[in-house]
């Protein structure tokens, strides 16, 4: 299934909407009124207050919800972990008309979802290329260039028999961000092959995988600019080098700042260094066999960019292997020019 241009040149809209629970959708009444046509919208992406672990059911409840409240078919990609001082929140993500007032390099969106990934393929190469290639699709429908992509999100399968399945997990956002780091010409195969094997020197710069078990195959948003697209959304990315590196991340708010521009999103992944120190000193996020370390990484990061921006409605998701070096992570940023 695809979901968005195929060669047009609609430019997207973003509305973050405030959830009370996971099935609430309440607040779509409100994003209408601000001019959302929910005919048009592409993709849902949110935040539940769930474990974000395997037995996570309300992402799974959140999805269904959206899918059932809009009158078109979208992707929905939810991630259960809101710990800390994190607000539970969706983003609806639509198409909307050109904007002449605003100049060109608007902010673009199309998703789609991948064939079924069966269980001999999660975390393998088949896993990988499938991801790779509907991201390719994705890209030539929107008409941008690599280079134009700022955020790419994935929700992808884990398997719930045989084995362990936070390692099924893991697995699953590896081989996700690896594919898109493929197409989009962040690594070439010898590297995919290298990121696979498990080396955590290969990584994306704007992938953002969460695995649940509420998809059996990989459901993808992509957003970038569009040089000839006309406007008042733009997406900034940067990287994290770990939990505790802000200094890209205030750059990248002054700069929007500087431009005139206001803040409408976070998007961000995290988890906890894999090494066990931070600069350092040890962490004990590894070891605790109380709460699992995605809970302890969302936490703590969720709270440096709360600090950062002022604002606790912020996706960060936990699980951030090949998204990012290790124990960092990318940060994506959608802001809206000056009217």
């Amino acid at each position: 299934m695809h979901v968005g241009p195929a060669g047009g040149m609609n430019v997207a809209s973003v509305h973050r909407i405030i959830t009370t629970d996971p099935a609430d959708t309440s607040g779509l009444l409100d994003a209408v009124e601000q001019g959302l046509d929910p005919s048009r919208v592409i993709a849902v992406v949110g935040k539940t207050e769930g474990n974000g672990c395997v037995n996570d059911f309300t992402r799974g409840m959140a999805a269904t919800a959206w899918q059932a409240a809009l009158p078109v078919p979208v992707i929905a990609v939810m991630s259960g972990g809101t710990e800390g001082v994190l607000s539970p929140h969706v983003t609806v993500i639509a198409e909307e008309d050109e904007d002449d007032r605003h100049p060109a390099g608007a902010l673009v969106v199309a998703a789609a979802r991948t064939m079924t990934i069966a269980a001999d393929m999660l975390g393998q190469r088949a896993h990988a290329e499938a991801v790779a290639s509907t991201v390719r699709q994705l890209r030539a429908s929107t008409g941008i260039g690599t280079e134009d992509v700022h955020f790419v999100v994935v929700k992808c399968p884990l398997r719930t028999l045989g084995g362990d399945t936070y390692t099924s997990m893991a697995a699953s956002r590896a081989a996700s961000a690896l594919g898109v780091a493929r197409a989009l010409d962040e690594i070439d195969d010898d590297e995919l092959a290298r990121g696979l094997a498990g080396d955590t020197d290969v990584h994306s710069g704007v992938a953002s995988a969460s695995a649940g078990v509420e998809v059996d195959c990989c459901e993808i948003v992509l957003l970038g600019h569009h040089p000839d697209a006309h406007g008042p959304l733009r997406a900034s990315h940067v990287v994290m080098r770990d939990a505790l590196d802000i200094h890209p991340v205030q750059r990248m708010l002054t700069d929007i700042e500087a431009a005139g521009g206001r803040l409408l999103h976070l998007f961000a992944k995290a988890e906890a260094d894999p090494t066990s120190t931070i600069r350092g000193r040890r962490h004990t996020m590894l070891t605790d066999s109380d709460i699992h370390s995605t809970r302890h990484a969302r936490a703590a990061l969720g709270g440096v960019l709360a600090a950062l921006s002022g604002e606790t409605a912020i996706y960060v998701s936990g699980g951030a292997e090949h998204q990012g070096p290790a124990g960092g992570g990318p940060v994506t940023a959608i802001w809206r020019l000056p009217d």
